[in-house]
């Protein structure tokens, strides 16, 4: 713009300002502005810097920050979310507004907020700069508006009587109660910051002794009341343990999912969010009876894992055909059953396919006991797999090339959809080939999503693994740049670099999520 000017300027019988005075103008209107304590907006988003962030704070009684880069991939997936929630909060009067740090500018912000990665954001509340709160919600506009919907009002609502409390528990198909006999002792303030943190629930106190009377309770209790399966569900408090706020959520979220879930877009995010360690799952084809008919054993075995096993339903034709490759499966594999351990991913089946009551606790449980191997995918070699730079390893042939005692070897392990694969794919090509004829060092990389390892497991994409030569298993996971250079200089160091920035602060680099049939 200020090349354009400068060259317009005399054409158009303007004034002909030198270009160094009209630089040096706009560089004193830009300082100006950022050392002014001006609160502008964009999009119903406050924008904050060093200079107007105090005074945010002191005008905003609720002030959700996030802290951003301009350049971060997931703070401009965010983006539309947050000023969709900004706008929701200020058209209805909210005490609660949000606003925007760019951290790489703003780094004495970032500093003392201890900012590392992108984005975050963080709670501040009634002016209180010294110990913000960490959002712990989902990044949709909704959860959002309603998480700071339970912070800037009463998280629970107060049931006074039989009809309000009957009314309440027949208003949704799943509330909370907790009944309290002191509402300002520890226990009902660690139900209430329970109740503000799980925004996807309704939650009320009660503490008149005819509602105790009314529900069959003699002492302090969280009561869950469904539409579904146990209709109500007590969970008491223990008079020396007091209510602890971690278990009780995660009783919560077990409880309040069926006792067979059917895997659906709008049921995913429930199924992984209960944080339930194992899943149970059956395959079937719902366009078929016979394979519907399935289902009533799979929920009779279901009652006695609750908690440790969640059951779950994948219609192979319907919502459940996107996941069929992370099992290695086509719709024509169905109906059959799988076990997935939820910390590794590891998938464990039948050797052959039993589909009654007694079969599936029986399987179930010798996975517990660990008496089951996992099943691992393996996709199977090409046949010049290792005949180009970079070699080719499947499940099947990984532990004789990684484990070469002869050999260095440099592993990708990689997703063919992972963007960020994609874009290091010719610099691992081209490291190959300047190592080609090396006969100590391999580069090689495998397809994660088809193949498997028994004591390995890929968080996310791409995953760098390095295997020196020699006596013993060692592995080094790679964390630098991902350049030819670096990587060079990686191997040439045996498996160190002086010094290896973490991959979240190398610009613009960044990973892919894990093997996961999980929402991304």
């Amino acid at each position: 713009l200020v090349l354009s000017l400068a060259w317009l300027g005399p054409a158009l019988g303007g004034e002909d300002k030198d270009e160094e005075v009209i630089e040096e103008e706009e560089k004193e209107k830009k300082e100006d502005e950022v050392l002014s304590d001006e609160i502008k907006e964009e999009d119903n988003v406050l924008v904050l810097h060093e200079h107007n962030f105090a005074r945010a704070l002191s005008e905003h009684q609720l002030l959700l920050v996030e802290f951003y880069a301009p350049w971060c991939g997931h703070c401009q997936q965010l983006a539309p979310a947050f000023a969709q929630a900004a706008t929701e909060l200020r058209n209805e009067s909210s005490p609660a507004r949000l606003g925007k740090v760019d951290a790489t500018v703003q780094t004495a912000l970032a500093t003392e907020f201890g900012i590392t990665s992108y984005p975050t954001l963080k709670l501040f509340r009634d002016g209180n700069r010294t110990h913000p709160l960490e959002y712990t919600g989902h990044k949709d506009s909704q959860s959002i508006v309603r998480w700071m919907q339970r912070r800037a009002g009463p998280s629970a609502t107060l049931l006074q009587d039989t009809d309000t409390i009957a009314a309440f528990i027949s208003s949704q198909d799943l509330v909370v109660i907790g009944f309290f006999k002191d509402l300002r002792g520890e226990a009902a303030q660690a139900f209430l910051e329970v109740a503000a943190e799980m925004v996807d629930m309704t939650f009320g106190v009660a503490e008149a002794a005819e509602l105790f009377q009314a529900y069959g309770l003699s002492a302090d209790t969280v009561c869950l009341f469904k539409k579904f399966d146990e209709r109500q569900t007590n969970f008491p408090v223990e008079p020396a343990r007091g209510l602890d706020t971690a278990e009780l959520t995660r009783l919560l979220r077990v409880h309040s999912l069926q006792l067979v879930m059917e895997f659906t877009k709008e049921t995913s995010n429930q199924i992984f969010s209960a944080k339930i360690p194992h899943h149970m799952l059956l395959f079937l084809n719902k366009s078929s009876p016979e394979q519907l008919s399935l289902q009533d054993a799979f929920r009779e075995a279901a009652s006695g894992f609750r908690g440790e096993v969640l059951f779950v339903v994948v219609d192979v034709t319907g919502h459940g055909a996107d996941v069929l490759s992370f099992f290695g499966m086509t719709a024509a594999d169905a109906p059959t059953l799988r076990l997935v351990k939820m910390e590794n991913n590891r998938k464990y089946q039948m050797e052959q396919d039993n589909f009654s009551e007694s079969a599936i606790r029986s399987f179930i449980q010798a996975v517990l006991d660990g008496r089951v191997k996992p099943h691992l995918l393996s996709a199977e070699p090409p046949e010049d797999w290792d005949t180009r730079p970079v070699k080719v390893l499947v499940g099947k042939t990984f532990e004789q090339v990684a484990f070469d005692e002869t050999k260095n070897v440099f592993v990708k392990f990689y997703a063919p959809w992972c963007p960020h694969c994609q874009a290091m794919e010719a610099a691992w090509e081209e490291l190959a080939e300047r190592y080609k004829d090396r006969e100590d060092i391999v580069i090689a990389e495998m397809d994660s999503t088809a193949n498997e390892l028994e004591n390995i497991t890929i968080h996310g994409y791409p995953t760098l693994h390095y295997f020196p030569a020699g006596p013993g298993r060692k592995m080094i996971e790679y964390k630098s740049t991902r350049d030819v250079e670096t990587f060079s200089k990686f191997l040439e160091n045996g498996g160190t670099l002086p010094e290896e920035p973490p991959v979240s602060e190398v610009r613009g680099q960044g990973t892919c999520p894990g093997p996961s049939p999980a929402p991304a």
